[in-house]
């Protein structure tokens, strides 16, 4: 297949990418789902360790009040004093800047600066650091992130006012989910095991919510590694899963299971059936109504058109990137399928480099 060349434009756009790139610090991001897991040590404890490598580490910010176990990790470090507006403690962004360290640590991402400040949010004093080309290690926790903010509101019960936009996140370089069982209260006898169930059930729910923001951040890194190397042309990260469907499939939990992978990833849905010269008008009923829950769920729906099925599929899928095919199976066995094999076994065989999930009916 033949490569097309870059438009200039495009050439300059890689090269500015690529310098941005350079220039800019890093930004490596700890992320927790629950108070208590442990980001902030985490964070101090990976700085201790780069001093020692012979990096030049400060600190540039830090929570009031910290556990014991951090203060004795702070001490082997240094600390850039905060300054005050209105009384208020801020992070010196001048002084970090005329300092220039190789790594800023910064906890406590969403913290607000009072009024008079330069910028409105520390993520905002974070985001000139970084343009200074000072690399910048940060907490955050996820009820903080202001597209998330309701969603974690509805899961525990408490508001909050100062957050950081998703898109400011979706710049880490960077990003770890502290996956470490959070700090409880004491125990406490009148405590039901029903609650127990409950806060057990809202905290994996919440650890599914950063799992899935840190992948998003992985795929706008590669992303952006594409557009610097000028192969997003050529290559997408996006997943594209494409339902196969005939009249005879038990197509809604295949339509809606790949539905539900599809926004998982912020991937495409496509729906599609071999067409066929006749149908009895039963099979056709079938067959539309399929397609109308393909409709329900907004999937993408192609009519495939030749004379073999499995290579008019696997023509398709090659064709259009498709990275995951979802087929029905039935489960009854013939003496002709046994010798040539299902439609299945062959579609399994075809698709290099995709992933085939079956579904029996």
């Amino acid at each position: 297949m033949e490569t097309r060349r870059p438009t200039p434009d495009e050439l300059l756009q890689q090269v500015q990418a690529h310098e941005e790139s350079q220039a800019r610090g890093r930004l490596k991001v700890f992320l927790g789902y629950s108070s208590g897991v442990g980001k902030s040590f985490r964070m101090f404890d990976e700085g201790r360790r780069r001093k020692e490598r012979g990096q030049d580490v400060v600190i540039g910010a830090m929570q009031p009040k910290t556990s014991d176990e951090i203060a004795e990790v702070i001490q082997k470090l240094e600390i850039v004093p905060l300054r005050y507006v209105e009384e208020r403690p801020v992070m010196d962004v001048p002084a970090l800047i005329r300092r220039h360290p190789r790594v800023c640590l910064v906890d406590g991402l969403a913290y607000d600066n009072p009024a008079g400040s330069p910028n409105a949010s520390r993520w905002q004093d974070v985001r000139d650091l970084l343009a200074a080309g000072i690399s910048v290690i940060t907490t955050i926790n996820i009820q903080y992130i202001a597209e998330l903010s309701e969603r974690v509101e509805q899961l525990t019960g408490k508001h909050v006012e100062q957050t950081v936009p998703r898109s400011f996140l979706d710049q880490a370089d960077e990003i770890v989910v502290v996956d470490a069982p959070p700090d409880t209260a004491p125990a406490n006898s009148e405590t039901t095991a029903g609650e127990d169930t409950a806060r057990a059930r809202m905290l994996s729910a919440l650890r599914e919510i950063a799992l899935l923001l840190a992948a998003d951040v992985v795929d706008h890194q590669l992303e952006a590694y594409l557009r610097r190397n000028g192969l997003s042309a050529t290559f997408g990260a996006q997943e594209r899963i494409l339902v196969c469907v005939t009249p005879r499939a038990n197509a809604r939990p295949m339509i809606e299971s790949g539905r539900r992978n599809a926004d998982r990833f912020h991937g495409e849905l496509i729906v599609a059936y071999v067409q066929q010269p006749t149908l009895r008008p039963e099979d056709q009923a079938a067959l539309d109504a399929h397609l109308a829950v393909a409709h329900e769920v907004n999937a993408r729906v192609e009519i495939l058109e030749g004379d073999e099925a499995v290579e008019s599929i696997l023509a398709f899928a090659r064709e259009h990137g498709v990275t995951q095919i979802f087929v029905g199976h039935s489960l009854e066995r013939g003496w002709l399928r046994r010798i040539r094999g299902s439609h299945v076994d062959r579609i399994i065989r075809g698709a290099d480099g995709m992933d085939v999930r079956v579904f029996p009916h």
